[in-house]
């Protein structure tokens, strides 16, 4: 192209459509400019000429003036002139470099100032990235427009995506202006969070400001056809902070809803914790009353901590408070404390089931990082509380806590000294509590101090080996407060009168070594000291006509010393049937070993007292009867010990003929067999022989079912009332040896695939509440909260259709649990425990999962705890049934609700009341 006017020529510009760049349209505007200024300057000289003498000025260097006039008076009238000059140069037409490519075409139209893009263009300026079928840019007016084209079958396609900055838009098209920041948008799609916005026209204000109409909210993954919206006309839209809108309807599955409300708000912010109102759920009970459960306040305290409150209230007067909160601090520690407490009433003042009570409960667990300190560690797992708390909680539907008889507490410090020798030293806490006989054991605290061994005879060379470089020897201490109480005198003065203190200092001198190759031997001498702060003087009391023991506070102590040896060896045995066999060999070994143990009588540390009245019968106690760490014995114990075990494993031809080596296949894990015998045995107060223990498990199915087994046989008889005599049982008209006990479990767990052990399901409330890992006990649940769901997400992957149905693989698993115990202390010969559980799992389609949990007692003929579970995934949506039909925590819900987070108070959900 070539552009010409009369006395002047501009160079020529030869413009490529595919390769025009800014550089281009930089350079034609430069061009132009200095071609008008020629121009402008030519009309001025003359317009110049035609000016009086005296106002004329010529600004060229040889023109002749008057001879008074001096050079310097020439300078500044050139001067004054350029000082007047009124001409502005023009400003660019943009402001920055403009990136920009099309695959069919990219052109320039210079006269309306355009740019043209067609098909898959791109175009990248400022702070705006815009990708769509067609791009056109006016650089006069900064302004852009984007569009969508037609393919060959006339659908439109390559939809516009326009970002700016951290704000995506994907419309049908687009109107932009740079200088503004304003945009005229149609059918605009965004995300916002949780949050996918539909606009069939936005109107953007500036960054942060954008007026909507025609708009849909959901959370739904498509938005052009969402299961559900919030429909409305009028929105201000505020990006990462909130949305205003006028009159919202909610749309089901594209039918208006009667929900509505005048005008709604929703928060957005891009922070992760934010405070905020928890609605609570509406709920009835026949013996409460109405009820608003499980609202609160969400406090987000700061990023490492927050807070969490909630409460229940009932019409009854009933009402409970939760307080739950979470920390960490990263490469440090992590945990959650969790308080709950309910004020139950039931029934109505004056009648006769009117009852009141309180319950509460406490949960604590913290873990360090062992990058943090690797000297020192600190963890705590706590729960104690009211005995029947979970049993009689309006809030909780636990079952697994429910039936579990025990809570359990463990608080603990430890830290290591890196001196020579090493020292370790732990602090604690425990706390066992029974929810039956609500009996409560603490240990309030636990000190253990250890030195690490100590080899005196050890050379330079550092080798242990022989009897004497192997002599070694350690230091433990052991200090301990125990508290035995009970749930009602739980952390009151009375708990704390009947603590029991005492501390234990233990140091034994230890070697092994080896006996004639293959045997190897140990030996050991231990001494013992104990304190204790207090004691008992036992007398008979003749007000009282009993004996009674008196608290002695003070200081004393004992000191006991023992020895112990053992020697063992291990013995392999291999039975070959061939290579050509299916059972190639089965291997067998076996570690017998023999021990024995003798701890001399401490006779001086025991008194007498009178047993009656008259002071004739006296018997012999000990004052440090009942301490903690027991007491010195009065007799010699003198015991020889005997333990074998076994494991037989065999190697199998493997059916895949293409590998070489032998399958190993595990027979049995392990089979133990040990007794004692007691050399100072009298044969009336006490036998020489103790009862056999045999005890083995094994893993069968492909190692998926674990099978444990044990069995105690005695070889003496008993007489009428039950007590061991004497006399062998064979001696007796019986068997070589009399079954006492005996139990089996069997635990088999099967599925459809294998499950990846790096999931794990970190419930580890349900764990710490009593819960357990498999279903057996059904799911756990707190009531009206329903955030947990069967669904892991997986199976979001792919539609449900028809056709994926009948295609697809539906997971599923099983685990069964069965028990058998068998009892004969006293000739009873009767089935103590007979039982079996089933818990299994399936995708029905897949959105469908059921699940059911139950069992049967063959001894008590009866079912035991039984639930089904039904979960329906409804994309956007999720629906859960549970029903536990029979017994006492029989009940049922049912819960539809929104999944987002955002939206989680959109919900129904109703259940049935435990009665409890």
């Amino acid at each position: 192209m070539t552009l010409q006017k009369t006395g002047h020529n501009f160079t020529k510009i030869a413009l490529k459509p595919l390769q025009t760049n800014l550089f281009n349209i930089v350079l034609l505007s430069f061009f132009l400019t200095i071609g008008c200024n020629h121009l402008y300057s030519q009309d001025i000289s003359k317009k110049t000429s035609a000016i009086p003498a005296k106002k004329q000025v010529d600004t060229s260097s040889s023109v002749s003036t008057k001879s008074n006039q001096t050079l310097l008076e020439q300078k500044k009238e050139t001067d004054t002139l350029i000082r007047i000059d009124t001409l502005k140069p023009k400003k660019a037409f943009l402001d920055g470099k403009v990136k920009y490519k099309a695959e069919k075409y990219a052109k320039i139209d210079q006269k309306k100032k355009l740019i043209t893009l067609y098909d898959k263009a791109e175009l990248y300026y400022q702070d705006v990235e815009l990708t769509s079928g067609i791009i056109i840019m006016d650089y006069e007016k900064n302004e852009v427009y984007a569009g969508r084209i037609k393919d060959s079958t006339g659908k439109y396609t390559q939809y516009p995506h326009f970002k700016q900055g951290s704000n995506e838009v994907e419309p049908d098209s687009i109107r932009f202006n740079f200088k503004t920041k304003k945009a005229l948008i149609w059918n605009s799609r965004s995300d916002q969070g949780e949050f996918k916005i539909k606009a069939s026209i936005t109107k953007k204000e500036n960054d942060s400001v954008y007026f909507l109409k025609g708009a849909r909210f959901t959370t739904s993954k498509d938005v052009d056809n969402p299961e559900y919206y919030f429909q409305t006309n009028k929105v201000k839209f505020i990006p990462g902070k909130k949305v205003i809108t006028g009159l919202t309807n909610m749309v089901i599955a594209n039918v208006p809803t009667p929900i509505a409300l005048p005008f709604a708000y929703f928060p957005m912010s891009k922070e992760t914790n934010i405070s905020g109102l928890i609605l609570p759920s509406y709920n009835d009970s026949n013996t409460r009353g109405f009820s608003l459960q499980n609202g609160g306040y969400y406090f987000a305290l700061s990023n490492n901590y927050d807070l969490t409150v909630l409460g229940d209230y009932y019409t009854n007067g009933s009402y409970g408070l939760r307080f739950e909160s979470s920390y960490a601090k990263r490469y440090s520690y992590r945990g959650n404390l969790n308080f709950r407490y309910e004020n139950l009433i039931s029934s109505e003042r004056g009648y006769p089931d009117y009852a009141k009570q309180k319950i509460y409960n406490i949960q604590w667990s913290h873990s360090r990082d062992s990058k943090a300190n690797p000297n020192s560690s600190f963890s705590a797992s706590v729960n104690l509380g009211s005995s029947k708390y979970f049993q009689q909680s309006i809030n909780q539907a636990n079952i697994g806590s429910n039936l579990n008889n025990t809570l359990s507490s463990s608080v603990s410090y430890s830290k290591t000294f890196n001196s020579v020798p090493q020292v370790r030293m732990s602090l604690s806490a425990t706390h066992s509590q029974n929810t039956q006989t609500e009996v409560i054991n603490m240990t309030l605290p636990t000190l253990q101090l250890s030195v690490d061994r100590i080899y005196p005879f050890v050379g330079k060379d550092g080798v242990k080996k022989g009897f004497f470089k192997n002599i070694n020897l350690q230091y433990n201490l052991n200090g301990r407060n125990s508290i035995t109480t009970t749930d009602s005198l739980f952390f009151k003065p009375q708990m704390f009168k009947d603590a029991k203190m005492g501390v234990q200092h233990s140091i034994p001198l230890s070697t092994n070594f080896k006996l004639f190759k293959y045997f190897s031997a140990s030996t050991s001498l231990n001494y013992e000291e104990v304190w204790y702060a207090k004691t008992i003087s036992r007398s008979y009391d003749s007000d009282q006509s009993k004996v009674v023991d008196k608290i002695v506070n003070g200081f004393d102590a004992y000191r006991t010393y023992s020895f112990s040896s053992s020697v063992g060896t291990t013995i392999y045995g291999t039975f070959n049937f061939g290579k050509d066999k299916k059972i190639q060999s089965i291997r067998h070994v076996m570690r017998p070993s023999v021990s024995y143990a003798y701890t001399p009588s401490f006779e001086k540390y025991y008194d007498t007292y009178a047993s009656d009245a008259t002071g004739t019968i006296t018997k012999q106690y000990t004052r440090f009867e009942g301490g903690i760490f027991g007491s010195p014995g009065l007799s010699n114990s003198n015991i020889l010990g005997f333990d074998l075990s076994n494991t037989f494993e065999a190697k199998v031809t493997d059916k895949d003929s293409t590998k070489v080596e032998a399958k190993k296949v595990m027979l049995l894990n392990n089979l133990n067999i040990s007794t004692s015998y007691n050399l100072d045995a009298d044969g009336v107060n006490t036998l020489a022989l103790a009862p056999f223990r045999l005890s083995g498990g094994t893993q069968l199915l492909n190692n998926k079912m674990n099978v444990n087994f044990g069995t105690t046989l005695d070889p003496y008889a008993i007489n009428n009332s039950g007590t061991r005599i004497n006399t062998f049982n064979i001696n007796n008209g019986g068997s070589l040896f009399r079954m006492t006990s005996a139990n089996m479990t069997l635990n088999y767990s099967i599925s459809s695939k294998e499950k990846d052990k790096t999931k794990k399901d970190k419930n580890t409330q349900s764990e710490r509440n009593g819960g357990r890992e498999d279903d057996l006990f059904g799911k756990n649940t707190i009531v009206n909260d329903n955030t947990k769901s069967q669904f892991d997400g997986s199976e979001e992957e792919g539609d449900d259709k028809i056709s994926e149905f009948f295609r697809s693989k539906l997971p599923w698993d099983m685990t069964f649990a069965y028990s058998l115990t068998y009892g004969n202390n006293n000739r009873e010969k009767q089935i103590i425990g007979n039982s079996i559980m089933i818990s299994a799992n399936a995708d029905l389609t897949p959105k469908w999962k059921a699940g059911i949990s139950t069992g049967y007692d063959f001894v008590q003929n009866g079912v035991t705890f039984t639930q089904l579970r039904f979960e329906r995934d409804l994309l956007s949506w999720r629906m859960d049934f549970n029903w536990t039909p029979f017994g006492t925590n029989a009940n049922w819900g049912f819960f539809i609700g929104i999944k987002s987070g955002v939206l989680s108070d959109i919900k129904w959900n109703k259940r049935s009341t435990i009665n409890r």
